[in-house]
């Protein structure tokens, strides 16, 4: 199991400054939506540079022109990238055919797809590395999606990808989750806005770790 922490709203030194005090503990450092939305690849690149034991996930959120906009993710560092479950075939097809050209990582990231165990088995068959269930941050606290219950659902029918998990995960909660047996935990701002981020990542790695099979 990998710990993800997900950077979104830091600054790109506050990022640097984060990896540093929990890269003992964090095994993939995601370049979150927001961040490339103002930056660009720029962090991917400075990342990678910075800490190449880290791997570096681009979240492009990709929904069209798959396997272009996959190249520009690969070609500026990114070891993972994120393509949307409900995007077409065709492009998510388009992604995994660019990440197979730089020897790189799809993630599906699954928010707001309505048949959860019907879309996976259809993106299971089509070469991604990991599903994704993701509980968007507009909808936490709603109690509108159940991470867990989701995650569940996608390793009932999972037979070639790993799962992922994201979206308010929380030291109180990651136990139960790690149970599961997902490939990735996704943190954000239990890590992002803890007072010991380091402490805080190193025990949610151990807890994980407790659940290794």
């Amino acid at each position: 199991m990998k710990l993800q922490a997900a950077l979104d709203t830091l600054t790109t030194e506050q990022c640097i400054d984060l990896l540093n005090q929990t890269g003992h503990a964090v095994d993939i450092a995601e370049v979150g939506t927001p961040f490339i939305i103002e930056q660009g690849m720029s962090p991917v690149r400075t990342f990678k540079k910075l800490f190449p034991h880290i791997e570096v996930l681009a979240d492009a959120k990709i929904m069209d022109a798959g396997e272009f906009e996959a190249d520009k993710c690969f070609d500026a560092g990114a070891d993972i990238v994120i393509v949307l479950g409900v995007s077409y075939d065709e492009t998510i097809e388009g992604v995994v055919r660019s990440a197979r050209k730089h020897n790189k990582k799809v993630m599906a990231d699954m928010i707001a797809v309505k048949d959860l165990a019907k879309r996976t088995r259809e993106i299971d068959q089509m070469g991604v590395d990991y599903i994704c269930v993701h509980t968007a941050f507009d909808i936490q606290g709603s109690g509108q999606k159940d991470p867990l219950t989701d995650l569940k659902v996608v390793n009932s029918v999972i037979k070639n990808a790993r799962s992922a998990v994201a979206g308010g995960v929380k030291p109180e909660t990651v136990d139960a989750i790690a149970a599961e047996h997902p490939g990735i935990i996704v943190v954000g701002g239990a890590i992002c806005n803890a007072a010991d981020k380091a402490k805080t990542a190193q025990e949610m790695k151990e807890r994980m770790q407790k659940h290794e099979l």
